[in-house]
């Protein structure tokens, strides 16, 4: 099998085992009484980000193939993930947040190390195959985001986003990408020789913080970590705002309200196209100028999400989607591309570690945790003060208006966040880009 349509269904699996719970969580978590913890099953993925990609990225560089690492990852992950789905289905609305964080949490400390693995794992055998990864990585990547798409709609259509299934689909999902990892993919060799002195920080396979001495790249990863705090915002909390309008009676039948996943896929589809451009937009204009886009697009992304709504205001909704593409692609996948041309094959995978540690480990944490009290203050303690719907009951016009003003303060004050790091990022970060660095073959 040609190893590029290898990649591509590992693409399009990894994605989809994060694509089946990830935007609509929170929406289950209402449901069952855990509003007020949404920031914490969110950010879990940020904690355990600090140090289990950069610690499993050591051990695939030096003692176990990445790709059989890979496959371990996801048989863990899978299979307590499937503990979290089974949990919620035998406990129903009584579920209680030790037991479903726990599981959750165990969950996510192996898959989010397979994010920088599946990275290493396809720029490994792209250089094995003699493809520029440039030119040929973001078209196999596209296809991580079909399989997100893919697994987003399968749960809003089957009417598991607001349910304890999602959880189901993504275990499912993840043990057959742990088989097919195992079964189809390349080997990749160890960098570790067997007798070969090393220091203490070498043996550790710790060098990839070596690149902190280089104030270029030390001021990229500052920066990458305060974009990262923009990242799971909308993931965490656009489900459970777009599925609110429900309770108002102007936006209760408008599809928005009602599909919200189908909706916010609009963002995964933008993804699609936007990644097609990374090859040219880092060779035109440099990874400053790059992420200075992306930057600028998590401004739109926010302010859109703070002035539209479900019903008239729906267009300024899928302008936010459309946006997403760009804020993404242009942060996540260029700076990993970029993490690889400014390192050495032997801290390959731990170098794409410690960028996970910094966008998705200290950036998402601190973010979500953030957002969890933005969100809190400006909108959930606001409605506590209105009492509790029944099935089929509207908010008064006075709730509605306090539900929708403070969602839209709450998105303003993001917006304003990611304005403020684009202004200082250009100021700060000095990069002269060199096109012919960016070696894209035709």
């Amino acid at each position: 099998m040609n190893v590029k349509f290898r990649l591509i269904i590992m693409n399009f699996l990894q994605f989809a085992v994060w694509g089946a719970y990830l935007t609509s969580m929170g929406s289950y978590l209402v449901g069952v009484g855990q509003a007020a913890n949404i920031g914490l099953f969110y950010a879990i993925q940020g904690i355990v980000s600090m140090f289990m990609p950069a610690l499993i990225g050591i051990i695939a560089d030096r003692w176990v193939p990445a790709q059989k690492m890979f496959s371990i990852c996801h048989l863990l992950a899978g299979l307590f993930m499937g503990a979290a789905g089974y949990y919620g289905y035998a406990t129903g609305s009584e579920v209680q947040f030790a037991t479903l964080f726990t599981l959750y949490t165990l969950s996510v400390a192996f898959y989010m190390p397979t994010l920088a693995l599946s990275n290493s794992v396809a720029y490994s055998v792209l250089d094995k195959a003699k493809l520029d990864t440039v030119k040929h990585f973001p078209p196999i990547r596209i296809f991580g985001t079909i399989g997100f798409i893919c697994s987003m709609l399968l749960v809003d259509v089957t009417g598991y986003q607001h349910t304890y299934s999602q959880f189901l689909v993504s275990g499912v999902i993840g043990l057959a990408l742990a088989i097919y990892a195992i079964a189809m993919l390349p080997n990749i060799a160890i960098t570790h020789t067997k007798g070969e002195k090393k220091s203490l920080v070498e043996s550790l396979g710790l060098d990839a913080f070596k690149l902190f001495k280089q104030k270029k790249m030390a001021i990229f990863f500052i920066f990458s970590m305060l974009l990262g705090m923009s990242l799971q915002v909308t993931n965490g909390y656009g489900n459970p705002f777009i599925t609110s309008f429900k309770d108002v009676s102007e936006f209760a039948n408008s599809f928005g309200a009602n599909h919200a996943n189908a909706l916010i896929s609009l963002s995964q589809m933008s993804e699609t196209l936007c990644i097609l451009l990374i090859p040219f937009f880092l060779k035109r204009f440099g990874i400053k100028n790059v992420m200075l886009i992306a930057m600028l697009a998590w401004v739109l992304r926010f302010g859109f999400f703070a002035t539209g709504n479900p019903g008239s205001g729906v267009w300024m909704f899928i302008l936010s989607m459309l946006v997403y593409g760009v804020a993404f692609d242009f942060f996540n996948i260029s700076g990993s591309l970029f993490v690889d041309k400014e390192t050495t094959p032997a801290i390959r995978s731990s170098a794409q570690g410690l960028f996970m540690l910094m966008t998705n480990g200290l950036g998402a944490t601190i973010g979500t945790l953030s957002a969890q009290f933005v969100v809190d203050k400006f909108v959930y303690n606001p409605m506590a003060q209105f009492p509790a719907l029944a099935d089929g009951e509207f908010y008064s016009e006075t709730a509605a208006n306090t539900l929708m003003n403070g969602w839209s303060t709450a998105w303003y004050i993001f917006a304003a966040y990611a304005l403020v790091v684009a202004i200082v990022f250009a100021i700060v970060f000095k990069y002269k880009h060199n096109p012919e660095e960016i070696n894209v073959k035709h």
